[in-house]
């Protein structure tokens, strides 16, 4: 499984910015795809996930209601809209997979950086 993340870069307090996730290597009928962040100095934050075959999410509280995932399976793209974003926002995102029986996410794409001015 290959995942990587784009669409990272600079917003003001209050904006928004989608993220992109290109999946590939497999067929992902039975995968969770997710979105997760860390900040510096703190620990790897779950924002929210999608079931790639019935499109089910589900979300962090701290995010639920600004946040929303999506995905393009015919482009094979997982998405991560975010709107009122704030300082506190700013950190690397990943994307990560995992079948739907795995416990933890095994797939990790490399992060791209958000950063929040106020």
């Amino acid at each position: 499984v290959q995942l990587q993340a784009s669409g990272g870069g600079l917003v003001q307090a209050g904006g928004s910015l989608r993220l992109s996730c290109a999946a590939s290597g497999r067929t992902f009928g039975n995968y969770f795809l997710g979105w997760f962040r860390q900040a510096p100095g703190k620990e790897r934050e779950f924002l929210a996930r999608i079931d790639w075959s019935t499109g089910s999410t589900f979300y962090a509280n701290s995010v639920k209601g600004r946040f929303t995932i999506s995905r393009d399976s015919a482009k094979s793209t997982v998405s991560l809209q975010m709107e009122s974003l704030q300082p506190e926002d700013t950190a690397l995102y990943y994307c990560a997979a995992k079948t739907i029986r795995d416990l933890h996410y095994p797939y990790w794409g490399q992060g791209t950086q958000v950063t929040v001015s106020s």
